[in-house]
């Protein structure tokens, strides 16, 4: 198979998950937790898909990024702390930033506005957790 094939059925599943993924966020408000939680299983999600790809370095670089992400919501949801919860919230608006750049800099446009509407939603959640810490 192509590179240009995978590329071209890869940008049409990513399509389905970026619709599928921001019409469930838009038509279900949730609670900070439930939120997290909803972020967590579409980062889950897109894990999944992107083991499928064929292509092995595009595919581990995408898996270390999100893994590295959702290990920082993950720590982030145990601080209690907010100055390292501010740490915390940093550091994930970099490391999406970076998922995002990483999408751009492959050529994936689709790819990239996942990227960048998981940036936004762990932008969205660290908000949050900061506003609740701060009470």
């Amino acid at each position: 198979m192509s590179n240009r094939s995978n590329k071209h059925g890869f940008a049409k599943f990513l399509a389905g998950v970026g619709i599928g993924a921001g019409l469930g966020l838009l038509f279900a408000p949730k609670s900070g937790e439930e939120t997290r939680r909803s972020l967590k299983k579409k980062f889950d999600e897109f894990i999944s898909e992107v083991k499928k790809i064929d292509v092995v370095e595009v595919k581990d670089e995408f898996l270390a990024k999100v893994e590295d992400i959702k290990s920082e919501l993950e720590d982030l949801d145990k601080e209690k702390v907010l100055k390292i919860a501010k740490e915390k919230s940093e550091d994930i608006k970099k490391k999406t930033l970076d998922l995002v750049q990483l999408a751009k800099d492959k050529g994936t446009p689709v790819l990239e506005g996942v990227a960048d509407d998981l940036r936004l939603k762990a932008i969205d959640v660290t908000k949050d957790v900061l506003r609740k810490l701060e009470k």
